[in-house]
C-alpha cells in the first residue's frame, strides 16, 4: 500500500481529554476518532490492527474446539425478563421499544441470547456440550466513560458460552479456554496475570480474570510473591490474624462518647488498639435473592415473586468487622446474592439501628447481622465461635459506646463469613508470606455459571438415563478494544506506538527521502519484492519533508522502517522501531533482510 492511496490522519497533539498513553496515541496516530461521549470509530489504520487481533482470537478458539456464531446486537427484552435480569441489570442496560411496542435491549452481554438460541434446538445429551463464541458489538451505558476505548459505551467483545450435561464436562471446557487465553495473550506480546475474581452480576461460582499490569488500572491485584497466589482485591482472601483476647464475664457498660465518631476518635478516647473494637456498618442491598422470610426484622420487607427466583428490591444488613479492617462490598454482594450493595443513607442507618453512623452497635439492630471472620466463625453444628472478646462497640444510641461486648452472649449473627478487604501487608492464607499489590486492567474473564440461566430460562434435555435434566453453563469473554489499547499502553515511547509484529497495521514501512529518481527506483524495487514475499508494507510516497515522514512512521508504530536516501545509496537504512539506531544494508539485500526480520518476530510471538 502506498500512502497516496491510504487514509493516513495523524495529529500533532492529542485532545486535552486524553490523559493516558493509549488514548492519546490512538487519536494522534489515526487509529480511532471520537464520534460521541464513549463512542469511537476505528479508522483504516486501526481496523487493520483490530482485525488482526480478532483473527488471533479466532485461531486459538477454533483450535481449542469452540465454534463461532453471531448473535444480533438488538435482542428481545422478553429473554431478559425470563432470566430475571430485566430489572436487576440496572441503568447501564440500554432499553428501547420497537414500533410494535415490544421491549428490546441493546446487548450489554449475551448470556440470555445464547441460552435462548441453544434451548430451541436442544433435545438430547448427545448434542452436548455446545461450545460457541462470537466477536460482536456490545453497549453498556457507562455513567463515566473514560480512557478512550479502554472504557467506552459501545465496545467489541469476544464472548463465548458453553452448555454441558455434567460438571466434569464444564470443568474441561473451562480449562481449555484458560489455555487458549494464555496463547492469545502471548501472541499479542502481553504479560498476563491470571487472578481469582468475583463473578459479579454474571453469577456463578468459579471465576478467573486475566489482568495486565497498568498504572491506570480499574482493579487492585493482591499477589503473594512466594506461592504465586493472585486475586482481584474484590475476591482476595487472606490469613486470619486475630490477636489473642480473653473472654470477660463483665456486663456491657455504656460510656458517654459525645464527640467520638471514627475509629481514630475511639483509639484516642479509649486509649486502646482498634483491634479491640467492633465496627458496625449498615449496608443496603439491591435485588437481594436470599430467603429472609424467617429472619427477625425482615418480615415486612417487600419480596418480589419472580420466575427466576424471588428477591427483595431493597434489603439491609449490619456488617460487623474488626476496627482496623475494612469491609469488601463485592464479597458482601456475592454473599447476600445482591446485584449491588452500598452503605445505607443516614436516615436508613437510624431506622435500622436506632443510632447515627459511628454509634451503631451489634446489640440494637433491626436487620440481619453478618459477622466477618475477625469477629466470629461458623462451626459445623451451625453455632458460632467468637474470635474477639471483651470488645468495644457502638451502643446503638447517639453519643454512646459500650465496653465488655462478648460475641455470642451479647449478639448472635445471621451468618459469619469472610467480608474483609484484603490489602498489601496482609498474610497469604496459602503460605503465610506477605502480600503486595499492583494496579491492573481486566482483559479477559472466564466463569463457571452453573445453572443460573438454564434454570431461569427453563432449558432441559433428555439425559442418558432417559430423564429430563438441566444443563450447566460456562461463560468466557475478552474485551477486544481494551486489549488493543493495552497493547499500546505496554508498547510505546516518546515518539509513538511500538506495535508487536502480530498486530501491527503494516509490518514494514519504506520511506524515501524524496520519491523521485534513484530513490524512487530503489524504493519501488524493495516495495515490490516485499509484496511478492507476502509482507505487509507501506510505501510513503508523499511529497513531505523527511522529518514529517519519520515522525508519522514512528507515531503509528510500524515495526520496521527502511529509509532510502541518495546520500546512502546503494545502501539503505534498516531500523527496527524499538532500536535506537539504524544500520546500513545494501539496497539489493534490504527486502530479504526485512522478510527474515518479520518472520523471526512472528515466530517469536506465535511460537
Amino acid at each position: 500500500m502506498k500512502t497516496s492511496k491510504f487514509y493516513l490522519s495523524t495529529l500533532r497533539e492529542a485532545p486535552s481529554e486524553a490523559v493516558i498513553a493509549s488514548h492519546k496515541l490512538m487519536l494522534r496516530a489515526g487509529i480511532t476518532r471520537k464520534l460521541g461521549n464513549g463512542l469511537y470509530t476505528y479508522l483504516p489504520l486501526g481496523v487493520r490492527s483490530l482485525y488482526k487481533l480478532e483473527q488471533i482470537i479466532r485461531e486459538e478458539l477454533d483450535e481449542s474446539g469452540a465454534l463461532e456464531f453471531k448473535s444480533t446486537v438488538i435482542v428481545p427484552g422478553e429473554i431478559w425478563k425470563e432470566s430475571g435480569r430485566w430489572e436487576t441489570m440496572g441503568p447501564q442496560m440500554l432499553k428501547a421499544k420497537n414500533r410494535g411496542e415490544q421491549d428490546m435491549v441493546v446487548s450489554p452481554t449475551a448470556e440470555e441470547a445464547y441460552t435462548a438460541i441453544v434451548r430451541d434446538g436442544l433435545d438430547s445429551y448427545k448434542q452436548l456440550p455446545v461450545n460457541l463464541y462470537q466477536i460482536n458489538t456490545k453497549y453498556r451505558d457507562e455513567i463515566r466513560p473514560r480512557y478512550g476505548v479502554m472504557r467506552g459505551r459501545e465496545f467489541i467483545m469476544m464472548d463465548a458460552y458453553s452448555m454441558h450435561a455434567t460438571q466434569e464436562s464444564l470443568d474441561e471446557t473451562y480449562e481449555e479456554y484458560a489455555k487458549a487465553y494464555h496463547k492469545i495473550f502471548k501472541r499479542l506480546g502481553l504479560k498476563i496475570i491470571p487472578v481469582k475474581a468475583d463473578s459479579g452480576a454474571m453469577g456463578g461460582s468459579g471465576s478467573e480474570e486475566f489482568m495486565v499490569e497498568s498504572p491506570i488500572g480499574d482493579d487492585t491485584l493482591i499477589i503473594c510473591p512466594k506461592c504465586g497466589y493472585a486475586a482481584n482485591a474484590e475476591k482476595a482472601a487472606c490469613a486470619q490474624d486475630n490477636p489473642p483476647s480473653v473472654k470477660t464475664d463483665a456486663a456491657p457498660e455504656e460510656v458517654a462518647t459525645p464527640n467520638v465518631f471514627s475509629i481514630e476518635d475511639m483509639e484516642k478516647f479509649f486509649n486502646a488498639s482498634p483491634k479491640t473494637f467492633i465496627k458496625a456498618l449498615i449496608y443496603k442491598a439491591t435485588n437481594c435473592a436470599l430467603d429472609l422470610t424467617k429472619v427477625p426484622g425482615c418480615e415486612k420487607w417487600e419480596r418480589v415473586k419472580d420466575p427466576a427466583g424471588d428477591y427483595y428490591p431493597t434489603a439491609f444488613f449490619c456488617v460487623l468487622i474488626r476496627g482496623d479492617l475494612d469491609a469488601n462490598e463485592a464479597k458482601l454482594a456475592g454473599l447476600v446474592k445482591a446485584s449491588e450493595v452500598e452503605l445505607a443513607e443516614p436516615e436508613e442507618v437510624v431506622a435500622m439501628s436506632g443510632a447515627s453512623h459511628g454509634f451503631v452497635g451489634p446489640r440494637k439492630v433491626n436487620c440481619p447481622i453478618i459477622a466477618d471472620l475477625s469477629i466470629m466463625t461458623a462451626k459445623e453444628d451451625g453455632t458460632f465461635e467468637a474470635q474477639i472478646h471483651d470488645a468495644i462497640a457502638g451502643a446503638g444510641k447517639d453519643g454512646f459506646h459500650v465496653k465488655h461486648i462478648e460475641p455470642g452472649r451479647d449478639f448472635v449473627p445471621y451468618m459469619a463469613a469472610d467480608v474483609r478487604l484484603a490489602k498489601e501487608g496482609d498474610k497469604c492464607a496459602c503460605c503465610g508470606e506477605t502480600f503486595y499489590q499492583k494496579k491492573g486492567n481486566e482483559l479477559g474473564h472466564i466463569f463457571k455459571l452453573g445453572q443460573k440461566y438454564t434454570k431461569s430460562m427453563k432449558v432441559t434435555f433428555l439425559a442418558e438415563n432417559g430423564k429430563p435434566a438441566t444443563p450447566t453453563m460456562g461463560c468466557y469473554g475478552i474485551g477486544v478494544d481494551r486489549t488493543l489499547a493495552s497493547i499500546i499502553e505496554a508498547n510505546n515511547d516518546d515518539h509513538g506506538i511500538i506495535w508487536p509484529m502480530t498486530v501491527a497495521p503494516f509490518q514494514v514501512c519504506i520511506v524515501p527521502i524524496r520519491y523521485e529518481g534513484a530513490m524512487k527506483e530503489e524504493a519501488d524495487k524493495i516495495y515490490e519484492a516485499l509484496k511478492a514475499a507476502g509482507i505487509e508494507v507501506l510505501l510513503d510516497d508523499r511529497n513531505e519533508r523527511p522529518g514529517v515522514k519519520f515522525a508519522d512512521m514512528e507515531l503509528i508504530g510500524i515495526p520496521l522502517r527502511i529509509t532510502v536516501g541518495d546520500k546512502n545509496l546503494p545502501n539503505v537504512e534498516f531500523k527496527p522501531r524499538s532500536a535506537e539506531k539504524a544500520e546500513l544494508v545494501p539496497a539489493s539485500e534490504a527486502a530479504k533482510k526485512a522478510e527474515e526480520f518479520v518472520k523471526a518476530e512472528l515466530a517469536r510471538l506465535n511460537g
